[in-house]
């Protein structure tokens, strides 16, 4: 696949294309969320998605593979462009590693760096596809390129555990917003693959067209971008890609007056008002007794204590959220005299004839002959009712992880040597159900997620089979302390913000060192704390109900008709590909349609 004459490339375009691919994907990576306060291109914003970025960077891949002379090549031009954006994406798993898990910096470089190579061999293979079966026309070859690549990241979200954490789409999330409710981030990053394979057709045509006029002498010269006889197939084919690239394009631009367009299909369903917590406990004294702990059993409870004497006056919450592991022991480490003066303020907050207060709190449960699960308490007044005493945690809501982190809360078969070399705490749970119920409170059904969870959207959506008993708020309780003040606080903002678009609900997100904020059913993030700091946010959020496309989808099908999408396209590539192979090609030096 290349756009030069065949034979022998120049000397030293091999570098110059490995730099455009260093670039493209460092420039992928940057445009998830600005990393450099200090200094941001025009039109960017730090800690905020850039989705014209993140189109421009793929952009100059598809360059890159355009001139690739094999299909080697253009393996390994994909493997950079994914090594350099993922490394870039995903750099703050040092952290974790090794400030806090006390591994050797360079095994914890290396770690990540062999993470990311492993990923990147998904979109190495795409791209070398791309450049293997390639047909002849554009248009296809534009859908084919989108299709791979939307292959690779769904590959990505599902391999062993799955880790989609990066992918393209989340830099779509201002840009493409009116696109979310309708096709998801899987759906919006192939939006964006086919729009940066146009610019990748655009820019050198208009380029060459601005050369011709100005140097008349100038002409194309030999290779496979020659086709001098057209057949009038590819003609209205191009006319017809062209209008649709138009459309989509278009569909971008003017977004914002079609963004609700997707949420017409929910209403509303009423207020809720809440304190989210940020404790800003740090991760290295978190579980520490004499430090992290004591002060989290401190701090947590007198916020809670203070939201129930304000709810007595009509001016407090319905609902408080702390964070993932708020409390960071189990709760049979703790005695009466910790669990009796909370429950006891629980109970104070709800005068007859009111629910009173409703709290809900990271915590890890279960006993070594269970097993351990990080989840989430819902407690309130009446669930306390009648305890003489004694420890009703059987009748507290409760909400279990299921989707858990490699080596930081299940460790992969083979990986125990990994582990051993960490000193990370908590670092072997059992795994909650995929489909667990809401809690029915306040007139709302609130449905809590853990940490990265939000970052499967296929898996929120089960909740939302039965539009009867569908969340109408989401609650993320996170930590992201393990990887300190990096831009994954902004980039998971980004995920939650994602999952609240697609899903037409609120997402409140608390969190112990940011990004605790509050986003509405239209993704965009109405209220947040500043990072590293220990205070609470008073929100007031209005729950959702009724269905999005793409939760009514995605409910029943998850990420089915994105996958089936994207095959047919590369079955169609290869048909139309064998089918042009038998073309006889036609006097005047051309087929119907040029090759790449």
């Amino acid at each position: 696949m290349t756009g030069l004459p065949p034979g022998r490339p120049a000397r030293g375009s091999g570098v110059f294309w490995f730099l455009v691919c260093v670039l493209g994907g460092a420039l992928q990576a940057a445009s998830l969320a600005w990393p450099w306060p200090a200094w941001a291109p025009p039109g960017v914003v730090a800690g905020a998605p850039s989705g014209w970025l993140q189109i421009v960077s793929l952009a100059l891949l598809v360059f890159a593979l355009r001139h690739a002379h094999r299909n080697g090549q253009g393996f390994w031009r994909g493997w950079v462009f994914a090594w350099v954006w993922l490394a870039g994406s995903l750099w703050w798993l040092y952290v974790s590693m090794h400030t806090y898990g006390g591994l050797a910096s360079w095994m914890a470089v290396l770690a990540v760096a062999a993470l990311s190579g492993a990923l990147a061999l998904f979109y190495g293979l795409a791209a070398w596809a791309l450049c293997a079966w390639a047909p002849r026309p554009r248009w296809l070859q534009a859908l084919l390129f989108a299709a791979l690549w939307t292959l690779a990241e769904l590959v990505r979200g599902r391999w062993l555990t799955g880790l989609p954490w990066g992918a393209g789409g989340y830099a779509q999330a201002d840009l493409m917003a009116a696109w979310a409710p309708w096709v998801g981030v899987y759906g919006m990053g192939l939006i964006a693959a086919l729009l940066a394979y146009a610019l990748a057709l655009l820019v050198p045509a208009v380029w060459g067209g601005l050369l011709r006029r100005l140097l008349p002498q100038v002409r194309r010269i030999g290779g496979r971008l020659q086709a001098p006889v057209r057949h009038w197939t590819a003609t209205l084919g191009q006319v017809g890609a062209g209008a649709v690239a138009l459309a989509l394009l278009l569909s971008v631009v003017l977004g914002e007056h079609w963004r609700d367009a997707g949420l017409r299909g929910t209403g509303d369903a009423g207020p809720l008002r809440v304190w989210l917590l940020q404790g800003n406990i740090p991760q290295n004294e978190k579980f520490e007794t004499g430090t992290g702990v004591a002060a989290a059993l401190s701090w947590y409870p007198a916020q809670i204590a203070e939201a129930a004497r304000a709810k007595l006056t009509g001016a407090g919450p319905d609902l408080v959220v702390a964070p993932e592991t708020a409390v960071p022991v189990l709760p049979q480490q703790l005695g009466p005299e910790f669990w009796e003066p909370l429950f006891g303020v629980i109970e104070s907050s709800a005068p007859v004839g009111s629910p009173g207060l409703g709290v809900m709190v990271g915590i890890p449960l279960g006993s070594m002959e269970s097993g351990y699960t990080n989840s989430a308490w819902g407690l309130s007044a009446d669930m306390l009712k009648g305890r003489d005493g004694g420890f009703p945690g059987e009748r507290f809501y409760r909400y279990s992880k299921h989707h858990l982190v490699p080596f930081g809360e299940f460790i992969p078969p083979l990986f125990r040597w990994f582990t051993d070399l960490m000193h990370i705490p908590l670092g072997d749970f059992a795994r909650g159900e995929l489909a667990q119920p809401g809690w029915d409170w306040a007139s709302q059904r609130v449905a809590p997620n853990i940490c990265y969870e939000d970052l499967f959207g296929e898996e929120l959506a089960v909740s939302f089979r039965d539009p009867a008993v569908a969340p109408t708020v989401l609650v993320n309780l996170s930590n992201i302390g393990w990887f300190g003040d990096t831009v994954a606080i902004d980039q998971h903002l980004q995920i939650s913000r994602l999952r609240a678009m697609e899903l037409g609900r609120p997402m409140l997100r608390a969190t112990n060192t940011g990004a605790t904020a509050a986003i509405d059913h239209r993704g965009v993030v109405t209220e947040r704390l500043p990072r590293l700091v220990r205070d609470r946010l008073e929100v007031s959020v209005r729950g959702r109900t009724g269905l999005t496309p793409y939760a009514a989808w995605a409910s029943r099908w998850g990420q089915g008709p994105v996958w089936g999408l994207c095959l047919a396209v590369v079955a169609l590539a290869l048909l139309v590909r064998r089918v042009g192979a038998r073309r006889p090609v036609r006097a005047g030096g051309g087929d119907a349609q040029a090759g790449p």
